[in-house]
């Protein structure tokens, strides 16, 4: 047995109920893993399932794992899952009035072909505040393809860093599924947790996005940007006179509910609660009313922008919905596998173990994460259960190391993409790549993400 085990086993009085506890939390997990990689089952059922054989093993009654399960689905969603319809109800605002090409439009204008790599992270970080990956790469990808032919670039050195941005942003910034979760399980400051947030995520996509894109595009040969492209028109080709949303109107878009969130931040540091002031910034800070605000000011600003009518924007809003029904519910399950650990007593013989190892919470955190996202190929599974698992170790923790928490397990769930995620077949068929070749870019980038998001992190909580 490690030695780091021993200690921690002797330091907590380890009993018999604990063992259990230990063996009913690998059970529960080797059940997820099991049926989201080898049954593909559907990741809602597979957390749903964990959770009870967690449940079942730990000598939970039948009756009391139910109700604590769907408890915790229920907060959860009350809780999260408004915020992403409400995240994708902004990225569609976006995406359909043109105010996302004109961001794209109107930062390739000002762009040389040496700064292209640094534009294009640029552009997917913008983009990817309010966007899911998967909705990025399939707008980003012909823009991408087109811009690399243009300047005669390998398209990865162009891809790389749009991906880069995109991937981290989905990792470690609210309002993406994962981060939300996160953060509501640790019951974390959200502004908090999404500036620091941005403050890791720019180092990481500059060292993972251009740097390593301009290091492994001659290493990697791709088709040409032509033969890539086929039949496909990049949007960023469409009609120039086409009615869209200003640039800035766009921008302001994007980046109202971060602002808003910060500055309910803000004022719980330096404001005197009660004050008329902290009230309204409390007020239009907390995230759903941030979130509702923005999307009610985009369907006036951009739907004006872009000429559309009243139908037409009940028709955006309406369709951001059911692409997201799944997601919802995969958070929600990971919200009752969270209830199911804490009523079982697991997170106290996790707490246990890891101050008898002296485990740091972020470093326990990151490593439960990597494992889980390794194993199932899901950032938002392994995000869920991680943070589930921690929980009581962020409970005596300042404001600003508990969201330095919830950011090592995003940066966890990011590590080393691979034939058992999505994401790494989009990447792949999107590219023109062969299994190697995506293995050798899109894995080592997304471990690249992880790695260095982490050690910003743990330099960042040496700091502070």
């Amino acid at each position: 047995m490690p030695h780091t085990l021993t200690t921690a086993l002797a330091a907590s009085a380890w009993s018999a109920h604990d063992t259990r506890l230990l063996f009913a939390t690998l059970a529960g997990i080797a059940v997820i893993v099991l049926l989201i990689s080898w049954a593909k089952l559907h990741p809602f059922l597979s957390l749903a399932l964990g959770a009870g054989t967690l449940g079942v093993v730990a000598g939970m009654p039948f009756g009391d794992l139910v109700e604590t399960f769907t408890e915790g689905v229920g907060a959860t969603i009350g809780d999260v899952g408004l915020l992403v319809a409400l995240g994708a109800m902004l990225g569609k605002l976006l995406t359909d009035s043109g105010g996302a090409e004109q961001v794209v439009q109107t930062v390739l204008r000002r762009t040389t072909d040496r700064t292209l790599p640094w534009a294009m992270v640029f552009i997917a970080a913008l983009l990817g505040l309010p966007m899911f990956f998967e909705v990025g790469v399939v707008l980003l990808v012909p823009i991408v393809v087109m811009v690399a032919g243009r300047a005669q670039q390998p398209v990865l050195r162009i891809g790389i860093p749009a991906l880069a941005g995109l991937s981290i942003l989905h990792g470690l910034v609210p309002p993406h599924p994962g981060p939300l979760a996160a953060v509501d399980a640790l019951g974390v400051d959200l502004g908090l947790t999404l500036a620091l947030g941005v403050l890791v995520s720019i180092p990481t996509a500059i060292i993972a996005g251009p740097l390593f894109g301009s290091f492994i595009a001659p290493r990697v040969p791709l088709p040409a940007a032509e033969k890539l492209l086929g039949d496909q028109r990049p949007s960023a080709d469409g009609d120039e006179n086409a009615r869209r949303p200003a640039f800035w109107t766009s921008v302001a878009m994007l980046l109202l509910p971060v602002v808003l969130m910060l500055g309910k931040s803000v004022a719980d540091l330096v404001l005197t609660e009660g004050t008329a002031a902290y009230g309204f910034l409390d007020t239009i800070g907390t995230p759903v009313v941030a979130l509702m605000l923005t999307v009610l000011v985009a369907i006036v600003v951009l739907g004006r922008g872009a000429g559309l009518s009243r139908g037409r924007l009940s028709d955006i809003v309406g369709g951001a919905l059911p692409t997201i029904a799944g997601i919802i519910l995969i958070v929600g399950a990971g919200g009752g596998f969270k209830e199911t650990l804490v009523e079982s007593g697991v997170n106290g013989m996790i707490t246990d173990l890891a101050e008898g190892a002296n485990l740091s919470p972020l470093l326990l955190g990151w490593l439960i994460a990597v494992g889980i996202r390794v194993a199932t190929g899901s950032a938002t599974v392994a995000t869920i259960s991680a943070a589930g698992m921690v929980v009581p170790l962020v409970a005596d923790l300042d404001p600003a190391q508990g969201a330095l928490v919830a950011l090592a397990i995003g940066s966890g769930s990011l590590f080393l993409s691979h034939v058992n995620d999505a994401g790494f077949w989009l990447v792949k068929e999107y590219f023109g790549m062969t299994v190697g070749q995506t293995l050798k870019t899109w894995s080592v980038l997304e471990t690249l993400l992880s790695v260095v998001s982490f050690a910003v992190i743990l330099l960042i909580s040496a700091l502070l």
